[in-house]
């Protein structure tokens, strides 16, 4: 915290050039057409973010039900649980970009394809973590979903832990994370910052060197669990 303390006095917040205000012109300067056609696909948004959100319940159900289950042998725990769903504001942003390249698209379309707009994350001590994985997974299975992506990132050096994409029987795509205390801690609450400015194109190539080393060096603290670095990539055809 004192190393990124340290970061923000040398490279500070305000350094970034601010957005060109026609970007958020008010819709009365665009033509009758694109304006009813920005209020369907805004209403067209706010339906499918409705939809989510009515499928958020039964699914959090099901979390919360191995969660209890897994707790008794590996002792694992739903982390930050209270924001399984993205803000409705990020989700509008992600619709409005994904449908930039893909206009032939629906909002619903394009939402059920968002992979983390339900999103929980297990966490385990490092000597039950492998196989609280593997349990949480099998768990997951066996309520009917379907995991089509799994990415292993304990060997990456700027980032631990495991992200896995699932899809509902209805199709509603989830992601659950899969964390150590330390791991989890390292990316919510010390690298999050540093992740959000590199994901920022005004951010200069000078800053990125020291964010990357920044990440690197909290990852070099985190312990890795045994047989957590050999739990395999997964990608299912399709999606």
């Amino acid at each position: 915290m004192a190393m990124w303390a340290d970061h923000e006095t040398r490279w500070p917040a305000d350094r970034r050039t601010t957005a060109d205000p026609s970007a958020d012109a008010p819709a009365s300067h665009h033509g009758d057409g694109e304006f009813r056609q920005r209020s369907e696909r805004q209403a067209e948004a706010a339906e499918a973010i409705g939809w989510v959100r009515g499928a958020e319940p039964g699914l959090s159900a099901d979390a919360q039900a191995i969660e209890q289950e897994n707790k008794d042998t590996y002792g694992g725990w739903l982390e930050g649980f209270e924001h399984r769903l993205k803000g409705e504001d990020r989700l509008k942003e992600k619709i409005a970009e994904r449908l930039e390249g893909e206009p032939d698209k629906s909002s619903t379309e394009i939402l059920r394809k968002i992979p983390d707009a339900i999103r929980y994350t297990f966490c385990f001590q490092p000597e039950n973590y492998t196989r609280g994985y593997c349990d949480i997974k099998d768990r997951f299975e066996n309520c009917g979903h379907q995991m089509h992506y799994s990415k292993n990132w304990w060997t990456n050096p700027e980032y631990k832990g495991i992200n896995t994409r699932w899809a509902t029987p209805e199709g509603q795509r989830f992601e659950v994370q899969f964390h150590t205390p330390d791991s989890f801690h390292a990316k919510e609450y010390v690298t999050h910052l540093a992740y959000e400015r590199i994901r920022d194109p005004t951010t200069s190539r000078a800053e990125l060197r020291e964010l990357h080393a920044f990440q690197r060096q909290v990852s070099s603290w985190i312990q890795i669990p045994d047989g957590a670095a050999d739990i395999p990539d997964y990608k299912k055809e399709g999606f």
